[in-house]
Order: C-alpha cells, then sequence, then structure tokens
C-alpha cells in the first residue's frame, strides 16, 4: 500500500505526535517504517540530516512547558562548548520548577526557575534566552570557559566590518542575569566572569589568548578595532584591517591563525592583509593554538617581546 505523503513542515526535522495529530496525520501513518521513533512521541524522516533547531524542534513541541536548555540551548545560540560537552549528544530539556521532571529516552531532564524573559521562541523552539543559557551553564564550565561563551552572546561587529554581526545580548543583560538569581549553583564563578566578558571576540581561542595576556600582567588588547587607510578603489581613507586583538598605541595587530587559515584561499587573502599591515606602519603578530598551550601559554613571550620591539614598557 502507497503511503500518504506528510505535510511538508513536518519533513524537514524532527516532529511530535502532536504535532501530526494537530496535522490530521493518522497514527497508523506515523508507525510507518519510513519514520523513526528517536524518542516517545517523537518521529523523524528516515535519512533525515536535519540539525540544530529543526533537529530538535519536536521536543519543545511535546506539550507547552518544555524548553530546551544547557548544552542543548547554547548549541542553538552558536556558544563554543569544550570539547567533552561537545561529546555530549543528549538532549537537555526543562520545565519550570513547580512542573514534572522531563523524562525520557536520550533526554537530560532539569527543573529550573525561570522567569518570563528568560524563555525565548527561535527558529520554531523554546528555549532559555542567550544570558539565562550563559548562567545555567556556570556549574559545568570553568571560569575561563564560561567567559568564551560570554564573548561568543554579546559579540558583534559594525557595518564597517567586512562581516559584521549582532549581538545576541548585552554585558548588561548578562550581569543582570547573575543580580536576579543570587542562589542559583555555580552563581560565585558567573560573578568571577561576567567582569571578564568583553565585546568582539569572534572565537573561544580569541578569547583565551586575551585572558591569557591580561593575567601576565600585559595591556589588554583593544577588539573591533579598525585600521584605516587609503581606500583600493580611491575616493580617501577606509576600513582596511580588522585585527582579532590590537594594541593601536604600539601599532601591533594580533591575529589568531584557525585552522581554515590552513586553506589556500584563505592564505592568499592572509598575504595582501599583511602587505597592508606593514605599509600602514603597523606589526603583525600571528598566533596559532600552540602558542596557547598550556600553563605557561608561548602567547605572552611573543606578545610581551612584540611590544617591546614597539617602544612600550612595563611599569
Amino acid at each position: 500500500m502507497r503511503r500518504a505523503p506528510l505535510p511538508l513542515h513536518l519533513t524537514t526535522g524532527s516532529f511530535s505526535l502532536r504535532a501530526s495529530d494537530k496535522a490530521g496525520v493518522t497514527r497508523t501513518r506515523t508507525a510507518a517504517r519510513d519514520l523513526v521513533t528517536v524518542s516517545r512521541g517523537i518521529r523523524v524522516p528516515v535519512g533525515s540530516a536535519a540539525t540544530g533547531a529543526a533537529a530538535l524542534r519536536a521536543y519543545t513541541d511535546l506539550d507547552d512547558q518544555s524548553i530546551l536548555s544547557l548544552g542543548s540551548a547554547a548549541r542553538l545560540w552558536n556558544a563554543p562548548l569544550p570539547g567533552r560537552h561537545e561529546a555530549d549528544w543528549r538532549i537537555h530539556l526543562a520545565r519550570r520548577r513547580g512542573s514534572s521532571m522531563p523524562r525520557r529516552a536520550n533526554v537530560v531532564g532539569h527543573l529550573l526557575t525561570l522567569l518570563p524573559d528568560e524563555v525565548v521562541e527561535f527558529d520554531g523552539v523554546r528555549l532559555t534566552s542567550p544570558a539565562r543559557t550563559w548562567l545555567d551553564l556556570a556549574p559545568l564550565l570553568s571560569v575561563d570557559e564560561l567567559v568564551a561563551v560570554g564573548d561568543s552572546l554579546v559579540c558583534s561587529h559594525g557595518a564597517e566590518h567586512p562581516y559584521p554581526r549582532r549581538a545576541l545580548c548585552g554585558i548588561t543583560d548578562v550581569e543582570q542575569m547573575v543580580a536576579r538569581h543570587p542562589g542559583v549553583r555555580g552563581v560565585r564563578k558567573a560573578r568571577a566572569a561576567v567582569g571578564l566578558i568583553r565585546v568582539g571576540a569572534d572565537s573561544a581561542p580569541e578569547t583565551q589568548m586575551r585572558l591569557a595576556l591580561v593575567r601576565a600582567g600585559l595591556p589588554e588588547p583593544v577588539l573591533n578595532h579598525i585600521v584605516w587607510g587609503e581606500a583600493l578603489w580611491g575616493g580617501g581613507a577606509a576600513p582596511v584591517l580588522w585585527p582579532d586583538a590590537a594594541y593601536p598605541q604600539w601599532r601591533l595587530a594580533l591575529q589568531y591563525e584557525g585552522a581554515h587559515h590552513n586553506g589556500e584561499e584563505q592564505y592568499l587573502r592572509d598575504i595582501p592583509r599583511a602587505d597592508t599591515t606593514a605599509t600602514l606602519g603597523w606589526s603583525e603578530l600571528r598566533v596559532s593554538r600552540i602558542d596557547l598551550a598550556g600553563d605557561r601559554p608561548g602567547v605572552v613571550l611573543k606578545v610581551r617581546a612584540a611590544l617591546e620591539s614597539r617602544g612600550w614598557r612595563a611599569k
């Protein structure tokens, strides 16, 4: 017997039996072999390549109380989780205190005290807000890891940046989240981390670099600094360099070289960037993951030497 086609919106990811009932799909159809039961009341089309919100939307459609939280919410906000949490494939599902604990296959249940504005809808799923997600991660992460997540959530770049970016929340939002939950687990760690969050870091290694430099007694580098020069097409000054971090007073640009810099296209872009940096009287210092490793990361010595060569002296 030929199977009836599913409504299009049920074919793009996971769906709950609640959603299929609303769409008029029979329970016989949802038991067909072209659908996989991944958890009680949740189906996914066989061979589905859905990721992100599409893969998780059924879990918040099960009822009106279920909310994605902790690591699952962090992934949807594209927060940089450390490897030990990236490997956690389980779904973190929360309900407000006073409700029953979520209990089902592949799910870690949580009961949270959530104020109304701490639950939002994003891409068709309910989840904790960016600032609340950050706070909930505090018991699980180190201070530095928590700063890296915070940096990611507040990161923004203006229209003059080649890749403009809007912040998911502001530093003030994170500060207020800590203040409104003084007794939550991990709050001491959150208080230690929130004052270290800065706007402009695009990745966890960039945060790690900044924290290492500051803790070693070096000046804190400036993020989101734009170096202006003569536009290639003429017509006066234009933004030409966007270092990952910068010391404008000493004209030193720091560039973190991630794995994508090994590609040929990126390599060909890096060469003219270095030439432009030198032409404008700046010095470019490239930093790799090796420079960030260990208790005494080599980046400190590299940056100190570069700063001293540009005239900086420790007080």
